[in-house]
């Protein structure tokens, strides 16, 4: 697609595991050809367990989300290093105990084991895979994100402050809503919302980042 004059670029997050509804049209017949996996790969969110042929038809009339482990982790990191993907965590709201540990342990992952522990890519590299590449890329449809990705004045201050050696993602497919270690604090707007690395009750600084009514 690049080679033809199109502009893409994608984005990865930093599991082996991704993360769907049972309902959805990626678990119509054939899926296990298509996908390479079978009932035991899929994890049900609500409660953990591994399916069968049995609960796969049972959930999937029922609906709700699974965790399917399909990829490769040469895969995830041939991805973190691409130089046209982005970071992202994909997630979802919250719809069991055994969701996917993505909401919380994204980026902590890529900065303390990929970057730190694995040295797949450099610091700065993913740090600007995280901020600066996806503002820049989404600033042409909404403008809002010229003041995202970014320090400088006149910049919205949306700040993570966090130890390059000891930053790690704890969330894991066992205890996917652990929160990430080695991060002090984040400042959404100029409002802190970790603090000495301790979630702040109580505050909603942020903002939703809309492109202007009829933009194409």
């Amino acid at each position: 697609a690049r080679r033809n004059g199109l502009d893409v670029t994608t984005e990865c997050y930093p599991y082996t595991a991704a993360s769907t509804g049972l309902e959805s049209a990626i678990f119509a017949p054939g899926w296990q050809e298509r996908l390479g996996i079978t009932y035991s790969d899929l994890q049900w969110a609500e409660t953990g367990e591994r399916l069968t042929a049995e609960t796969f038809d049972a959930y999937r009339r029922q609906g709700g989300f699974v965790v399917v482990f399909l990829i490769p982790e040469e895969t995830v990191r041939e991805a973190l290093r691409n130089p046209l993907v982005m970071m992202a965590s994909d997630g979802m709201p919250l719809t069991g105990p055994k969701v996917h540990p993505r909401g919380q342990g994204t980026f902590a992952r890529v900065l303390g084991h990929y970057v730190r522990d694995e040295g797949v890519l450099d610091l700065m590299t993913a740090l600007r895979k995280m901020t600066l590449m996806p503002a820049q890329r989404m600033e042409g449809r909404a403008p809002v994100f010229r003041n995202k990705g970014r320090i400088g004045v006149g910049a919205d201050a949306d700040i993570t402050v966090f130890d390059p050696a000891q930053v790690i993602d704890r969330a894991t497919f066992e205890e996917p809503q652990r929160y990430s270690a080695g991060i002090q604090f984040v400042l959404v707007n100029g409002v802190p919302v970790v603090k000495e690395g301790q979630l702040v009750d109580g505050v909603s600084p942020g903002r939703a980042a809309r492109a202007p009514e009829g933009r194409e």
